[in-house]
């Protein structure tokens, strides 16, 4: 892409510099110490930074050489979803996993040389799976001066590792009664998730009986793992997944509880329920006595720590069936929160709802980030949580107290009968929103005026609908409104392009892109069950079909999407709204102010030849690879990714990784690599030499699914 004009990154250099100067250094938080990766985010605080390393510079930048290439896709068939592992390097070795069964892989970290391999024995359970190929890494931990490797699979079993060979942790956990399960080194999760919901008492009442090779019975729900526990001050908080709320129809499912086991002997040791039961705090907000059947409220994401703390700190997304709340009135705590628990009992020490009884699909994507922060000459311990609307939560991670105020604005209602939604939503006043068409939709700002007819045509169509920002709900089909449908805006970032901070600064970094769009239309389901999977159905059929929960006959919502589709129609090809494709922020979190705001990519051909545009000095869009980052030593190192869209590429058609200066944005100096990044990369320091690491790679790609290490010579 095209760098910032000079004259424009002279002045973000001489303010960004002020605010450097004004900002004393602040701690980060373990996970770093001699130039190690503890933590799947780096350091305990997901900051994915480390500004300490600095053997690469600008100046030796585009030296950089691959040091080895390791080949993810030996461990089964690629997929967009398993190339988001990122390794973690401790005590000289890196740890992380491949493929749909999660197989842990030691590997060298100067070669790239496979020192041993783990993968749990196949199970019914696991071929139900419905997020078998989402691991995004492992947890470690050294216990009695031994490494030990923690992983949760797709099957929802809990491992303990040798870190130095691979092989189970004697005396750990408990024995799984399943043949070729290690006697130790595991411990089933279901039994103790649960062994006090009403739904499994009843049925085990009615003569049901457990199956560990099954897991959940159908009837009842699914429950799984996208991300992997944490370890924190000897405790492994375990997180827990569902099938996407978007995928499902039916009401009931298993809840997302949270649950900690001692380290070292893998002992039970706590549950916090994510769906309150009665007398506990957020019961009230399960209106309908839906907290008796209602599951999910996921941890998709991975979790934070403060150890000094002792906390730990999750984030959720909604309870089940996405598009209509009428079964689960109320604000629905723990979803769309931030919620921290206090690592040894469990306890909710306190929490903040991003967003009220989610039916956007607005699962907060990625972890919340822990730096130190001054703000108005105060020392405050911070917590940053990025969101796909767009919007930043800033808020004190001891308290849960907003840093900066957050209002309550009134949102569009439902008018769907017997739907429920919140009269407001949330809306910090700082920092800004990553684009502020997130918060009052296409306003006039917004509508496409590269020409006065491009102008007339947007606004023509825009006045056949009713605009909306963040939280516009699904109309009933058929309606009788005098327009075709709502429409709203999100313009905020996913779980694939992660943000990043600098906690020596207090810098933010996000990638963002615009989306602007009508929602599906509600039709009553006139009370008829609509039952998913087939009686019978062998898991080798099983695999590979819709994810569905298997059901045969379960209770439905009112409503589910269906009928005609209205659309937000464009101008030949060109969206009504002014494209914003994929741009990346900072921010100087000590005082929430936006430093700067480039567009990241080349914009599409399909903008900038476009018949109606010919002639036209057309803004740069950004491109539609998103963009991957991560701080090192003085850098913002950048690099874009081709798994959704196209990736950045010099002269010679090879992507492009960049280093960008932090305080600016400015690209200081640019390497060429065999295959593009993906999700996030990491760095580490071994025997003196620092490393590099890319998950690279995409389906229609050379080498999918690996990891790359770049070097200096």
């Amino acid at each position: 892409m095209t760098p910032p004009r000079p004259a424009i990154v002279a002045v973000l250099a001489a303010l960004a510099a002020l605010v450097w100067g004004a900002t004393p250094a602040a701690a980060q938080l373990q996970g770093l110490e001699n130039g190690e990766w503890h933590y799947l985010g780096g350091d305990a605080g997901h900051t994915r930074s480390n500004p300490h390393l600095t053997q690469i510079d600008a100046s030796n930048f585009p030296d950089l050489e691959v040091a080895w290439l390791f080949r993810g896709d030996n461990f089964g068939q690629f997929t967009e979803f398993t190339a988001r592992s990122t390794p973690t390097y401790a005590d000289g070795v890196l740890y992380t996993v491949f493929g749909g069964r999660r197989q842990v892989v030691a590997i060298n970290p100067a070669t790239g040389e496979t020192l041993w391999t783990f993968r749990e024995p196949q199970t019914m359970r696991y071929r139900r799976s419905p997020r078998a190929d989402f691991g995004k890494g492992v947890a470690y931990a050294e216990v009695d001066g031994r490494g030990v490797i923690y992983i949760t699979s797709p099957a929802y079993f809990l491992w303990a590792l040798d870190a130095k060979t691979g092989h189970p942790l004697e005396n750990w956990g408990s024995q799984v009664p399943l043949e070729d399960f290690s006697p130790t080194g595991v411990v089933d999760l279901i039994p103790t998730l649960v062994g006090d919901w009403d739904p499994w008492r009843d049925y085990l009442a009615a003569g049901g009986t457990y199956d560990a090779d099954l897991g959940v019975p159908q009837e009842l729900g699914m429950v799984t793992a996208s991300a992997p526990p944490i370890v924190v001050n000897g405790v492994v908080v375990v997180l827990v997944g569902h099938e996407p709320s978007y995928d499902q129809t039916r009401i009931e499912n298993v809840p997302g509880d949270i649950q900690g086991f001692d380290a070292r002997t893998g002992e039970f040791l706590w549950k916090f329920h994510m769906i309150p039961r009665p007398g506990e705090f957020g019961h009230d907000t399960w209106e309908n006595d839906a907290w008796r059947f209602s599951g999910d409220m996921s941890t998709w994401a991975p979790a934070a720590a403060d150890p000094e703390l002792g906390l730990v700190y999750l984030v959720t997304n909604a309870s089940t069936v996405q598009a209509y709340t009428g079964h689960r009135p109320g604000h629905n705590l723990f979803g769309g929160s931030v919620l921290a628990l206090d690592v040894h009992t469990g306890e909710r020490r306190w929490h903040y709802q991003i967003h009220h009884s989610d039916q956007w699909n607005y699962d907060i994507p990625t972890a919340p980030i822990l730096m130190d922060l001054t703000v108005d000459g105060v020392p405050i311990p911070a917590l940053i949580q990025n969101t796909k609307q767009g919007l930043i939560f800033a808020l004190n991670r001891e308290t849960g107290e907003p840093i900066w105020p957050i209002v309550e604005r009134p949102v569009m209602q439902t008018q769907v009968p017997g739907n429920y939604t919140a009269p407001t939503q949330p809306y910090p006043t700082r920092p800004e929103p990553l684009d502020p068409i997130a918060v009052d939709g296409i306003t006039e700002e917004f509508l496409i005026d590269y020409t006065p007819e491009l102008r007339r045509r947007a606004a023509e169509i825009l006045s056949e609908f009713r605009v909306g920002g963040l939280y516009v709900p699904s109309l009933p089909w058929p309606h009788d409104n005098d327009y075709r449908n709502n429409v709203g805006c999100m313009a905020g970032l996913n779980i694939y392009h992660p943000p990043v901070a600098d906690p020596s600064t207090g810098i933010m970094y996000a990638s963002h892109n615009r989306a602007c769009s009508a929602p599906a239309f509600l039709v009553p389901t006139n009370g008829v069950d609509e039952p998913r999977g087939l009686p019978g159905l062998s898991a080798e059929s099983w695999r590979g079909r819709e994810r569905h929960t298997p059901t045969t006959g379960t209770t439905v919502a009112a409503y589910a999407p269906g009928g005609p589709r209205e659309s937000l129609p464009t101008i030949d090809g060109l969206p009504v709204y002014k494209p914003l494709y994929q741009a990346l922020a900072a921010y100087d979190m000590n005082t929430g102010e936006k430093l700067w705001d480039i567009p990241i990519g080349e914009t599409p051909d399909r903008i900038r030849n476009h018949p109606l545009l010919q002639g036209v000095a057309v803004p740069e869009t950004g491109g539609t690879g998103f963009s991957i980052q991560m701080v090192v030593g003085d850098l913002l190192v950048q690099t874009t990714e081709d798994l959704r869209g196209d990736s950045e590429v010099s002269e010679n058609g090879l992507p492009l990784l960049h280093a960008r200066d932090k305080r600016t944005g400015q690209i200081l100096a640019s390497v060429e690599l065999p295959v593009s990044g993906q999700y996030g990369m990491m760095t580490y320091m071994h025997e003196n030499k620092q490393y590099i690491v890319l998950q690279a790679g995409s389906a229609k790609q050379e080498h999918p699914g690996s990891l790359l290490a770049l070097a200096l010579p």
